[in-house]
């Protein structure tokens, strides 16, 4: 089926974030900031190509929608999670005390973490232990572990420029944030050797040690931010030699404003995260609280939409957006007809 009504512009998603929900016939969604705009655009297409009602599509984060959709089911509850990381057992298993037992899970596709500046600022080439020295609570300085004493990016790497230390990071209940604690703050640790002295300090406790990994320096260097990547890029645009993380997505809309850095020797693409060779992506997900299915009008169906070829797929709005198609997306297809329910976490 082809879909000729595919709305994909910035005005299309600012327009649905204005709409509100008259009546518990539209489905209800939460979740992502990464996903917000992929679902902003399926859902206006939705409700252009479909007799039911388009979607509310609300932010707040990765970890915030999980809970919003476990808190029950029912039609005061949400009907999708949208999520830039994986679903916790700590969420199934919060979902279960609130009777939901049968969830789908749902994979978009990919997105990558990219780390920008200001358009006119200096170029940067990092690696995960540059991120680890700049931004942990903690660094190893002639093999001992001490409070950071870095203040400027030349004191991380003396390639860099002598800029202070200015980091806007996804606050903690973002699933970026996830990723960027375990592929980012995890993986400079264990470059710099502090992952090891702090497995040592806690008896060869791993986790323990990952947990000292993901602490950060509180004075300043690092800043969380709670909303999305709109914010970061007004931080940015105020503080001209600041770096902010954001999705690749966001990035590619915005070049005009923001210089992109390599990492790992590895300029952030739709290929290059499409082959695997970019260091820091991720697969996006959304979950779906099954029992609404046949009571929600338009569930099914929205799903289904929002994974066929003519969105999801490579010629789809999503990719031209920046979403970067799921080579199992048929696979996808299939679990999301049958309704099939997510097996148990690895």
């Amino acid at each position: 089926m082809k879909f000729t009504k595919l709305a994909t512009s910035a005005a299309a998603i600012a327009a649905l974030g204005a709409t509100t929900a008259s009546a518990r016939d539209q489905i209800q969604i939460a979740g992502s900031s990464t996903v917000l705009p992929y679902a902003a655009i399926v859902a206006e297409a939705f409700g252009e190509n479909f007799d039911f009602p388009t979607p509310v599509v609300e932010g707040g984060g990765s970890g915030a929608g999980r809970k919003k959709m476990c808190e029950g089911v029912g039609e005061n509850t949400i009907d999708i999670a949208n999520s830039s990381s994986r679903i916790k057992q700590s969420d199934i298993d919060n979902c279960a005390s609130n009777g939901i037992t049968d969830i789908q899970e749902v994979r978009i596709g990919y997105d990558g973490i990219v780390f920008a500046s200001d358009i006119n600022g200096p170029e940067y080439a990092y690696e995960p232990a540059d991120w680890f020295n700049a931004l942990a609570k903690q660094v190893v300085v002639d093999g001992k572990l001490v409070d950071n004493p870095n203040t400027t990016w030349a004191d991380v790497n003396a390639d860099f420029p002598a800029n202070e230390i200015l980091a806007f990071i996804p606050g903690t209940k973002h699933g970026t944030r996830e990723v960027f604690d375990k592929k980012v703050l995890e993986a400079g640790c264990k470059a710099t050797g502090a992952m090891d002295i702090f497995k040592q300090a806690n008896g060869g406790d791993k986790k323990a040690a990952k947990k000292a990994c993901h602490a950060l320096r509180t004075d300043g260097a690092s800043v969380d931010i709670d909303g999305d990547y709109t914010e970061t890029l007004a931080r940015i645009e105020a503080n001209k030699a600041a770096i902010g993380v954001f999705g690749l997505s966001f990035y590619q809309n915005n070049t005009d404003k923001l210089r992109v850095a390599t990492m790992g020797g590895v300029v952030p693409s739709v290929e290059s995260i499409a082959s695997g060779e970019y260091p820091v992506s991720r697969p996006l997900y959304f979950y779906v609280k099954n029992a609404h299915l046949d009571v929600i009008p338009g569930l099914q169906e929205y799903i289904e939409f929002f994974v066929s070829d003519d969105m999801a797929g490579e010629d789809g709005p999503l990719a031209e957006y920046g979403l970067v198609p799921d080579p199992e997306l048929e696979a996808t297809q299939d679990a999301v007809a049958n309704r099939a329910p997510m097996v148990p976490l690895n």
